[in-house]
């Protein structure tokens, strides 16, 4: 299999393939990430394939949404390895801009967030979302795609995504692809290359307590007491801080005292130095 992948670094070299592909009447999907790619990303590749005719991968670690104590600095980074995997996948084109052509000297421009940015990860990391809505938003005006496909593992970052789309008319299709997880049911992220052998032995547990909550607030029952139950079952995994578990409602992410309607339990969980975020659905009680 030919593993090699056609990149462009400009927005000007990207849109002229996208108007090439437009000029031969096909549909154009786009897949943004940050690279250090997997099995997770992958799955999304090939679900663009399948919803149009073109597959743009982008790959950019941004700077808008670390802080300055967070792993921007250590983030992985292998466009390589990324470029063959996407190949491998279907990928057609790869966009790898530079950090300066993304944000250009006297760049001053910013997209407010609310909605369902506030809360959850927004608590612990106040300029993510903000981040998140620039270089996404440039993404969907530098390649103009007709869809663009992300994981729901984000799910907040996937429900503020869809929000700000629809509020800013910007016309593109915003499809969310159930998590992918390895065999013992951990979510695929870059970041679990954070953790220790020991750790990794004890991930799943996250998956775990929150299937089990999930099935617990199906029945209707207030989510208090089964989400302090959480809380307790990864203590005593060896998790360390919480940044939360709650549960929300499935669109807005407004918080819910017991799922009443489709809703979401979330979590975002520390274990050694990886923060690790999971999610999963809950049915109506």
């Amino acid at each position: 299999m030919d593993t090699s992948l056609p990149v462009v670094r400009s927005v000007c070299d990207l849109r002229a393939r996208v108007a090439d592909w437009r000029a031969q009447g096909l549909r154009v999907a786009l897949v943004p990430t940050m690279g250090a790619l997997h099995d997770g990303h992958l799955a999304l590749v090939r679900r663009a394939g399948e919803l149009a005719d073109r597959v743009v991968a982008s790959v950019f670690v941004n700077p808008t949404q670390f802080a300055p104590h967070e792993d921007f600095d250590r983030y992985p980074r292998d466009e390589a390895g990324d470029s063959a995997k996407l190949a491998s996948a279907g990928c057609h084109l790869l966009y790898a801009p530079s950090v300066r052509a993304m944000y250009p000297d006297g760049f001053a421009t910013s997209v407010a967030v609310a909605g369902p940015a506030r809360g959850l990860c927004a608590d612990s990391r106040p300029h993510f979302f903000g981040g998140v809505a620039v270089v996404v938003t440039k993404l969907f005006l530098q390649a103009l795609p007709d869809v663009a496909v992300f994981g729901e593992k984000d799910y907040q970052q996937l429900q503020v995504i869809r929000r700000f789309t629809r509020d800013l008319d910007i016309p593109v299709r915003v499809e969310g692809l159930p998590t992918v997880r390895e065999a013992d049911g951990l979510a695929m992220s870059s970041r679990n290359a954070y953790l220790t052998p020991d750790e990794r032995a004890r991930a799943p547990e996250l998956q775990r307590a929150l299937s089990a909550a999930a099935a617990a607030l199906a029945g209707g029952v207030e989510a208090a007491p089964v989400l302090e139950e959480v809380r307790h079952r990864l203590a005593a995994a060896g998790f360390g801080r919480v940044d939360y578990v709650e549960l929300r409602d499935a669109d807005t992410l407004e918080p819910l005292t017991r799922a009443d309607g489709p809703a979401r339990l979330l979590a975002a969980v520390w274990l050694g130095k990886a923060r690790l975020l999971d999610n999963v659905p809950v049915a109506a009680g």
